[in-house]
């Protein structure tokens, strides 16, 4: 499936692809050993995976993921894309970063977590983002962060019901919470440092370090049911 080019375009498009590897997460690591991954996962399984448990730290248009914690995915494979690389070439490097993921970083940057997604459903994903990521398609633009959003208490109590599942989805990826069966090393460890109902709606509403704002992804109710489920969940 990778086109055949001619001699001078060869060395080129192999740096390419070293750069594109390095761009996605900056090496390999430890974990699970994979070999050759033919490009048959299932895709729309892939996308409800990726914006699940990887949108929160990668920006990528197609899942309408904006997470600015890991590389924009796009910009990863533009390049290459353009180059004449194809997707069983992006298959293997995703699929081998996702198996071989730096957890510690030697520049000190946040590192992706080991096996966020295993087996079947991490070849549905690297198909997923093998087919999409760098096609052009232009991302949703973020809404202006120019001032810090004041949060008062609302008097209304959240949900820890919905909120588990709104943290399980899009934050576990990153933290960990024994409740929640997540275990994320990117944020804090939740049941370590247990947040307040109030620091979990400013973190989430406004973000800090890291840790994007969720407030143009997640509705006010959203937040009130994640801080309440965090609040009363964490180390416990």
């Amino acid at each position: 499936m990778t086109p055949i080019v001619s001699r001078s375009h060869r060395l080129p498009m192999a740096i390419a692809l070293v750069s594109l590897a390095a761009l996605v997460l900056l090496g390999a690591g430890c974990g699970e050993t994979v070999g050759y991954t033919e490009a048959t996962g299932d895709k729309t399984n892939g996308k409800t995976l990726f914006t699940a448990k990887c949108g929160s730290c990668h920006t990528l248009a197609d899942a309408g993921t904006a997470g600015a914690i890991g590389p924009n995915l796009d910009d990863a494979f533009a390049e290459s894309r353009r180059n004449g690389l194809g997707e069983s070439t992006f298959v293997q490097v995703v699929r081998d970063q996702i198996a071989y993921s730096i957890e510690e970083t030697s520049t000190g940057a946040p590192g992706m977590p080991a096996d966020i997604v295993t087996g079947q459903d991490a070849i549905d994903v690297s198909t997923y983002v093998a087919s999409v990521a760098g096609t052009g398609k232009a991302p949703t633009p973020a809404p202006p962060q120019t001032t810090t959003t004041s949060v008062e208490p609302s008097g209304d109590v959240g949900d820890a019901a919905a909120g588990k599942v709104v943290f399980t989805n899009g934050c576990g990826g990153c933290h960990t919470l024994g409740d929640a069966g997540t275990t994320g090393a990117i944020g804090p460890n939740l049941d370590d440092r247990p947040p307040s109902s109030e620091l979990v709606t400013e973190r989430v509403t406004n973000g800090q370090g890291a840790m994007p704002s969720f407030s143009a992804t997640l509705t006010a109710a959203q937040i009130a049911d994640v801080s309440a489920y965090v609040s009363s969940a964490a180390g416990k």
